[in-house]
């Protein structure tokens, strides 16, 4: 068997969970079949049953398209470029709506069967228009039209399961199958090493919250910045966070940050997405992990916290109430969701909410020990990739017999 997998991110290109699921799962995949990995970039290589194709988008919507939408051209462009040699392949998988049409068109055109995996909703993520322009509409068109047609719709989580039926209610609940997001839990485990801590300015001595991700509406940290004023003066706070999705939420994170430090002197802001060690470290040494998104269909970085071994402070959304347990690997903040705009109803009570919890745990230090003991453990019993990888193939499997089925009649 030879599996296409499509994906706008791939290393070293990476910059959010996507990007890290398709690294992970390909090299697991390719420890028992072909795959052939179709990715946005320069990358072009061979290593046993891995096999790497990097294109680029076109170069006439590259070089001269600076409005926002410029980003789905590219999209579709190169989506069109990715298909034009799918020889030898027996099945299609695409990852985001930045690669979902080439899963489409390769049904279409080479009649072999297409999953796609849903890592979020386009209807789901209002503020994209914030980002992407009148894009966002083509972005969700694409989406909608790979969704209705694939094969087999991968869902990260339960709670994905049920944004997809709800967003696209013609789906057939058959065609979705549930299989989570997996975590290596040799490269993610505590480590004693504070070298990254000291690198960037960060006490070790002195505990503190961390947040990792992209500066992104979805990812919540401002509503996190937001939450400082009501901790302790005292209270080092680590914000690893960088790639503004817009030079709007860029401005404001850097007001919000600015006026935190008028109260709370001891927030370190790493203005950028640093390499896995170092983020393993940051993870080990935290006293507690805040993931504050308003929107989380899976939530890969708090199952990277709890391998570390770091308890982990979330808001109650998505397929983050499926990877943490309130009261058992951390606390679950309760989120009111504007139906419209995706963002808290209520934003302070949010902010205090969260403020509550890491409090909460930044003073209870056995509490946090419980809880990163049973976080490792959940990781370890749970999200492996190897179960992840076995789970993904044997549905591979079973698209290509009925392909064959269907042909013999």
């Amino acid at each position: 068997m030879r599996v296409g997998l499509f994906t706008r991110e791939y290393p070293p290109s990476i910059y959010g969970g996507a990007g890290v699921h398709v690294d992970y799962l390909s090299r697991e995949l390719a420890k028992e079949i072909e795959v052939e990995v179709h990715c946005w970039g320069s990358q072009r290589s061979d290593g046993g049953r891995l096999h790497v194709r990097g294109a680029e988008p076109w170069a006439e919507i590259a070089n001269g398209t600076e409005a926002k939408f410029k980003g789905a051209l590219e999209a579709l462009s190169l989506n069109l470029t990715q298909i034009k040699a799918l020889e030898g392949i027996d099945l299609v998988h695409t990852h985001t709506w930045y690669v979902s049409m080439a899963g489409y068109l390769a049904k279409k055109l080479y009649g072999m069967p297409f999953v796609l995996t849903t890592h979020s909703l386009e209807p789901l993520r209002a503020w994209k228009s914030e980002q992407l322009g009148s894009g966002y509409a083509m972005s969700s068109w694409m989406e909608r039209t790979a969704i209705l047609d694939a094969d087999a719709i991968i869902a990260v989580s339960n709670g994905t399961r049920a944004d997809i039926l709800g967003a696209y209610p013609d789906v057939d609940p058959a065609r979705i199958h549930v299989i989570y997001n997996g975590i290596d839990l040799e490269e993610y485990h505590k480590t004693a090493s504070t070298q990254a801590l000291l690198d960037y300015g960060v006490d070790p001595s002195v505990p503190y919250v961390l947040f990792v991700g992209r500066i992104t509406r979805q990812k919540g940290v401002t509503h996190l910045v937001d939450a400082i004023r009501y901790l302790p003066a005292e209270t080092q706070v680590v914000l690893c966070a960088g790639a503004p999705d817009t030079p709007e939420i860029a401005a404001e994170m850097r007001a919000k940050v600015d006026e935190a430090r008028t109260h709370h002197p001891r927030i370190v802001w790493i203005e950028k997405m640093v390499g896995r060690r170092e983020t393993v470290e940051l993870y080990s040494n935290a006293r507690v992990f805040c993931c504050p998104s308003v929107y989380e269909p899976f939530g890969i970085i708090n199952l990277e916290a709890m391998a570390c071994g770091a308890p982990v402070v979330a808001s109650a959304v998505g397929g983050i109430k499926e990877v943490v347990v309130d009261g058992e690997t951390g606390c679950l903040v309760p989120f009111e969701q504007d139906s419209v705009t995706g963002f808290p109803r209520k934003p302070e009570e949010f902010a205090r909410g969260l403020a509550a919890r890491l409090e909460e745990l930044l003073r209870d230090e056995e509490k946090c020990r419980r809880f990163c003991q049973a976080g490792r453990r959940r990781a370890e019993e749970i999200f492996s990739w190897k179960s992840i990888a076995r789970q993904t193939i044997a549905l591979y499997e079973r698209l290509i017999e009925d392909r064959k089925a269907d042909a013999r009649g």
